[in-house]
Parts: C-alpha cells; structure tokens; sequence
C-alpha cells in the first residue's frame, strides 16, 4: 500500500504536522509530491484541499487510512525545491506550511478553476491525444474524471504530448478567442477558387488570403477583420460553403504597460567592468556568493544586472530579478525585454489573476529564462537558476506584513544556495543589516563610485523652513523652490516634486475647542480628499462627509491642516498655470495598468512636472528631469521607529538621484524643519559613509539590528483588557527561556493602539543567543492557535521592518 503524507487546509486548526492517506492503487502514477489533492477530514463528510508532501511505501498508524478521493491536479504545482523551501520557510517566519504552500502559487490556483487538456504543438494527430480529446480543440477535466483516465492523463503529459490550461471560472471566457482555420489544403483551395464567379470580390479575397496564409492558421476573427478588411459576412459564407470553420483558441495576456524598445550592450566603464567580471565568475564556478552593490544613483548598476543576466542566459541557465515597488516594474520591465525579447516574464500584484497565472505557466514550462517582479516573484517556478538580483536592496517592501512574514532577501540567499548560484544586492544606501555583512565579509563588497560618463552628482540645496522668509510664505514651497520651478519649466526640462504624504490635508480641526476627527474604528485622524469630498481613513477604509461645523462645539472655525498630495497639486496649478503636473499617488494608481500609464506620459514629455510620494522616488529614470524639489523632508523622521533616520537618509539619497542623469546638470532642493539632523546633511552631501557610521554607533548605543536579532510579538482583540491580560500571558512564557542577556520590553501599546475595533499591544525581544527561544516561539504558534475563536489574533514577526 503507498501513502501520502499530506499538509491540509484547514484554516481552524492549522498545523505543520502531514497527515497520512492511502492512495487508491488507479492513482499510484499520479499522486507524487507538489500535486494538489481532495481528501476527508475529521469525523464527518468534510471534503478538503491538501498538499501531497512525499509518498512511502507504509504508514506507522495502526488504523485504517483513508483513501485520498481525488486529484486536483495532473501535473505537481510545487517543484521539490518548492516542497523544501517551504519547510524552511515555515520555520524561520513562524508561520503554518500551508500559507506558505499557498504564498507560492499565483491566486487562480487557489480559487475556483476549470482545467483544460489540449494536444501540445507537433502532437495535434497523434493517435492517443486524438482518442483522448476526441477531435475536439481541447477537453475539460472535471471531478467525474475517472481514475483510470486521470493517470492516461498524466502518461501522456509525461511523455509531452498534451498540455494542462488552469482557468478561472469566472474569467475563462478570457483565455479562448474565436479563429477560423480550414481542413483543405492550398491546392483544394485554389480549386474552389477557380469554381467561384469573377464578381465575388469579397469571396476571392478571402480564399486569396487562406492560401497566403495558409501556415499560420488558425488565426483570431477579430484580426482577420481589422488588419485585413474581411467582413464577418464573408466569414461566415465560406463556412457555408465548408471553406472553412470558426475554432476557439487559446489566447496568452500580455501584462499591461510593457513596451519595450529594443537595446544593444552600450561600452561599460571601468567599474561597471568590473562588477561584472567578479559577479560573472561566481555564474561560469557555480558559487553561491552574496555580492553588495553600494553603488551611487546613475551609476549604471541596471546594466550590470543586464550584462549577468546576459552571462547566465548563455550558459543555459535562468535569472531572477527582484524590484521593490510596482511602479518600477514598467521601466524595469521594459529594458530588461528590450534586451532579452520574449525569454522574459513579468510577475507583481498589479496583474490580473489570468495574466499572473499565464506568465507562471510561461516560467514553469521554461519558455521564460527571465523573471522580473516585485516580492512575491521571488517563488517563481524557475529551474536551474544562474544569478539572482535584488534591486534597491534596502527598501521595506521587500519583508511582506502578513503571513508569512517573510523577506525576499532571505528567500532569495536560501535559493540561490539550493542553486548554487550568486545573489546580487544593489542600492546606494544599502541596508544597514547588508553594509554590516559585507564589513564582516559575508557579503562581498563591489563599489561604484561614478556616474556615468563621470556626470556630477546634483547640487543639493537644504532649505530652512523655520526661518523667517520661508515661513512667511503662503502655501508648501519655499522661494527657492518656486524660482527653481520657474527656470526649470522655462528651459523646457522636467521636475519632480515629492511629498510623503497622500490625500489633500492631513486632519480637519475645530479652532474653537481643539476638536479633531477621527476615524469611529482606529486611533487615527480621518484625513480629507477633495476628489471624493470626503473624510477617509488609511487604515481601514472608513468614509464619512467633511463636517462644516464642530460636531463637539458647533463652531464653524473648523478647518484643514497638514498637507497632502491633492493640496500641492493645487498649489502647483495656481502659481504655474502653464505647467502641465502629473500626480502619482495610492489615489492615482488604483486603477490597473495606472503606475504606467503615468511613466510612460512622463517619460513621453506629456507633463512639467511630477508629482508624488515615496514610489517617485527610486528607479526612474528621466533624462530631462533637473529639478527635485522634496517638499517636507521631515516627515519620515517624526515617526517612532528606530529605522527612521535611516529611511529619511534613502529617501532623499534617492529621490536626489533621479535630477540630472544625463547631460543636464541636477539640482535638488530639500525644504525641512530640521536642517542640521544628520541624516537630513548626509542624505544632501549623498555621503553614506559618514552616515553609516553614526547610525551604527546609535544602533550600538540602543541595542538594535545589525547588533541584536529583533523579533517582534503582537497581540490584539477588541476587549482592550483581553489583548493586554494575553500579551502578558505571552511575556510569562518568553521570560522562561530567556537568559538575562536579551532584552524584553513590553506588552506596550503600539503608535496607533486601536485599528478597525481591535487594541494592539505588542512585545520585543532583543537577543544575540537565545538557544531556547526559537522552539518556545513554535510552541506559541501552535498554543494560541486555539485563541484566534475567541477574537485574538496573534503575530510573531522575525526581524520586523517597522517597530511603532
């Protein structure tokens, strides 16, 4: 008897133990370790989804097993370097195994789907393909498939010759296309046309363009009517007369916003060279090496990457390159497909579920060599990995805030290992977690010091907004910057405007009695957007009416205050009314294919001025953009998170970065209530080093990351009382496997204590060795499982991005 063991979705009672089922002897071929299975849980008739971990030959249980009912899948949907790192990955983010089985695969394989079976191309006559579909274009494989014709199934997809298409129910009608192809070959089609009158023009147009285009049929109705003027009458005439026959195909979605130019390896400078040299003979030796970056912005460090990958190509192998946000995505995207054509896919969570889906079955059936993506592109279903990049290394989005907790820097060093293949990391300010590594030498250090072309850096202007002439001036921008806008729209250039903040003002506030409005389910001032006329908040999505009076008083002294987005945008259109200003912002974007649209009208020249947060900030690439003007430098630094100083440092080093990348000199002017903070100073002079050190001798001082592990655990419940009596429940259990050299802090409530009717409290453990702490935070995962039925939910974060 052959047993799977078997991880279950059962979002009660998860667990990372397998559970043991017997396999049906007509399914032995079929149930291996990745496949997708539908087997019986608990005491009753429930039918759930579960995971086929590894198949043995017995089972230690003493009772009967019962029998898997069926597969959900033909072919595995987790490869064993899947399989493996799913283990690890469970382990090292405190999560249960099947989030993250589920964290790998694109969302069409966890909803509701349809599976089609179609001949795979040169196998459309065989004989067995042929009985199994039955001259039809393809079949649906449904649950009353019996056993016997699933493991048919599954022979002939071993051997190739068919292939497997998931759907989405509700989207199948996407995925096929109408076309029209034809049974006779040229010389019975010239026949019939000698057959036809002179007068039928339309005819004889037709039969004329199935003999020319006799090879590439069957080809989509809708293309044949706008390329080649061919009227759907004339169409469906020819299928009367048995010329031809209306067939649906299958059509691939392109993710939108990909327009690549096509682009030739330019002359590299000596430190481009270089690093490409030293990163290409960990490629040809198959050495697993860690490589930083630390190169200044318009350096050149996306031809580096460009050239590795070019390495890795040629030596029959694939490469992953990571990016931090969406909208970098585009641009990125674009010159990696200019260079590398239709070998690259494009994966990040601003695609539909059926184009995700298609481009993960483009990389699981090798036809993509590259894979370029935000976070999550990181599981790709690559094979025989040559290098891996993680562009603009430092940035937060990187670590993913929900389960699994997982950051794609560590994922990536995990495969790259599995690979034995190197691990790129590129930023001008890396993170200091990475900078500390290559110190130690973990990571291998490569400098690139030099714009290209040996362009200056820009010229950095900090601005006082404390004194006098500036805060006497109405509205966001100081007079240096207003001049600096003129003279940059005067000249014909491009400008970026950065602000960290969304919305039109920040809170409304009654002048009378101090009244502000908060959001009814969070700790949080309601912030106003003038496009919706309405109050919103960012953390739970509440809207209400802007009030005209004090709801507490009854004033009608209530008034915005703060600055957002919305508001700038109006500022800049009231004092430069010819300047054309595009904003770019969570509002702007939420629209799908928005993040492109907006870069490619920018980079078009259709705009003076760009407006935005922080997702303007790194990556882009203008070469008429001269002017960066940040408009509040401070606002990432009131934040009360230990990483702060260093966020404030990469942002400004960033978004400095985008003026004057060409043969345009680059101006940046930086507006801030704390001019001499050091992060502020360093960030103006793009002076990591200095800055390097003096938060590294902070970090020191206070005991956090790189010099201590951090993890970071959060209770919450909607009795305040409850989530406090547990977090100290929690605190009990940590202090009796904690030696006296970490650190414990807390239950505190976190910066903003109440979020959509929950209380959050949280508790940090700062620690160098704590041998018994890793087992005793599993152990928690798996006793408070138990709570979430009664309203708590709790988290443990590994080495946590953002501590409130």
């Amino acid at each position: 008897m052959s047993v799977a063991a078997v991880i279950v979705d059962v979002p009660t009672m998860q667990t990372n133990r397998p559970f043991e089922y017997e396999i049906p002897e007509a399914l032995n071929d079929v149930v291996v370790p990745g496949v997708r299975v539908e087997v019986g849980f608990g005491r009753g008739k429930r039918k759930i989804q579960g995971f086929v971990m590894e198949v043995k030959d017995s089972s230690d249980f003493s009772g009967k097993l019962k029998p898997i009912i069926r597969v959900i899948d033909v072919k595995p949907v987790l490869s064993k370097e899947m399989i493996d790192l799913s283990y690890w990955l469970a382990d090292r983010t405190y999560s249960f195994q099947i989030s993250c089985l589920q964290t790998m695969l694109p969302n069409v394989m966890r909803a509701k789907y349809k599976q089609f079976i179609e001949a795979a191309p040169g196998f459309e006559d065989d004989s067995q393909v042929q009985a199994l579909l039955q001259n039809h274009l393809f079949v649906e494989l449904t649950n009353d498939t019996t056993d016997e014709k699933i493991k048919e199934i599954a022979q002939l997809k071993r051997q190739n010759k068919i292939n497997i298409e998931y759907v989405v129910e509700n989207q199948a009608n996407s995925l096929t296309r109408q076309a029209i192809t034809t049974d006779l070959n040229v010389n019975e089609i010239s026949e019939k046309k000698s057959q036809l009158r002179s007068n039928a023009k339309a005819q004889l147009k037709l039969y004329d363009f199935l003999i020319v285009h006799h090879d590439e049929l069957p080809i989509e109705s809708s293309e044949i009517e706008k390329k080649f003027n061919i009227t759907r009458p004339t169409l469906k005439t020819a299928e009367k007369n048995n010329i031809l026959k209306f067939i649906e195909i299958t059509k691939r979605r392109t993710p939108v916003g990909i327009h690549p130019e096509q682009t030739n390896a330019p002359v590299l400078t000596d430190e481009q060279s270089q690093a490409v040299s030293t990163i290409n003979d960990s490629i040809d030796n198959h050495q697993d090496k860690t490589f930083l970056i630390e190169g200044v912005t318009g350096s050149g460090k996306t031809e580096v990457y460009l050239q590795t990958i070019s390495r890795a190509i040629a030596q029959d192998e694939t490469a992953l390159m990571l990016v931090p946000e969406i909208s970098l995505t585009p641009q990125m995207v674009n010159r990696v497909i200019g260079r590398f054509g239709n070998q690259v896919a494009v994966l990040h969570s601003g695609l539909s579920s059926g184009e995700r889906y298609d481009e993960w079955t483009r990389i699981e059936d090798g036809v993509a060599k590259v894979v370029v993506g935000a976070r999550s592109a990181v599981f790709a279903p690559l094979k025989n990995i040559g290098v891996i990049i993680i562009d603009e290394e430092h940035e937060g989005s990187y670590k993913q805030d929900d389960n699994p907790r997982y950051h794609a820097r560590d994922v990536a060093t995990w495969r790259a290992k599995f690979h034995k293949c190197p691990l790129v990391l590129g930023s001008a300010t890396p993170s200091l977690e990475s900078r500390a590594r290559a110190e130690k030498g973990v990571y291998q250090m490569i400098n690139m010091t030099k714009r290209i072309n040996d362009h200056p850096l820009p010229h950095v202007q900090i601005v006082d907004m404390r004194n006098s002439e500036n805060s006497a001036v109405k509205g966001d921008f100081s007079p240096l910057l207003q001049d600096n806008l003129w003279r940059v729209l005067k000249r014909k250039e491009q400008a970026i405007v950065l602000l960290n903040r969304r919305g039109y003002s920040s809170f409304i506030m009654c002048r009378e009695c101090g009244f502000v409005l908060k959001c009814p389910n969070c700790d949080v001032s309601l912030t106003y957007h003038k496009n919706l006329g309405r109050m919103k908040c960012h953390y739970c999505g509440h809207e209400e009416p802007v009030p005209h009076v004090c709801p507490n008083c009854k004033s009608k002294k209530i008034g915005f205050y703060g600055t957002g987005t919305e508001n700038i945008e109006k500022q800049l259109n009231e004092q430069f009314p010819d300047a054309r200003v595009l904003r770019m912002d969570v509002d702007t974007t939420r629209k799908k294919g928005a993040h492109a649209a907006i870069i490619e009208k920018f980079g078009n020249h259709e705009a003076d001025i760009l407006l935005g947060t922080q997702m303007i900030a790194k990556g882009l690439d203008f070469p008429d953009v001269t002017l960066v003007g940040v408009v509040n430098a401070d606002t990432t630094l009131s934040i009360s998170d230990y990483r702060a100083s260093e966020r404030t440092f990469q942002l400004l080093t960033q978004v400095s970065g985008r003026a004057g990348r060409a043969d345009k000199e680059g101006h940046v002017i930086i507006q801030t209530y704390n001019p001499d903070h050091y992060a502020i100073k360093d960030a103006a002079k793009q002076d990591y080093e200095t800055f390097f050190k003096q938060e590294m001798y902070l970090r020191h001082q206070s005991g956090y990351t790189p010099y201590y592990f951090t993890t970071l655990i959060s209770v919450s419940h909607q009795d305040e009382g409850q989530a406090l009596k547990q977090s100290y429940w929690l605190k009990k259990q940590l202090q009796s496997v904690l030696s006296d050299n970490s650190v414990l802090l807390g239950p505190s409530p976190t910066m903003i204590s109440r979020k959509q009717n929950k209380y959050f409290y949280q508790i940090i453990v700062k620690y160098k060795q704590e041998p018994n702490l890793h087992q005793k935070l599993l152990e928690i995962l798996s006793d408070t499982q138990a709570e979430t039925k009664k309203g708590f939910t709790i988290a443990i974060d590994n080495e946590p991005q953002h501590i409130d």
